[in-house]
């Protein structure tokens, strides 16, 4: 099926804008919610009163994804600083 010939290396993962991303679906989850407040009733009225609920969990699930994010950015921005300044001071 495959030749050896046409497999390749796996590319380096892609790192972004990783914390305003994060941010930015949980205003959006937020706003979701929000929206849909004033018309509780009517979804209360369909049994479609998860979708409320859904739009809140995720941004309460966002906020702690935020908050995961920044450490892990915080976490990496201080392993680069290291490995600089031990690259930097040979003793």
């Amino acid at each position: 099926m495959w030749k050896k010939s046409e497999l390749r290396a796996a590319p380096a993962p892609l790192e972004g804008p990783v914390v305003g991303t994060i941010i930015g679906g949980t205003v959006i989850w937020f706003a979701l919610f929000l929206a849909q407040i004033p018309f509780y009733s009517w979804f209360a009225d369909h049994d479609l009163t998860k979708w409320v609920w859904t739009c809140l969990a995720g941004g309460g699930l966002g906020l702690l994804g935020i908050w995961y994010v920044r450490r892990r950015d915080a976490a990496i921005k201080r392993d680069a600083a290291l490995k600089q300044t031990a690259a930097n001071d040979p003793a």
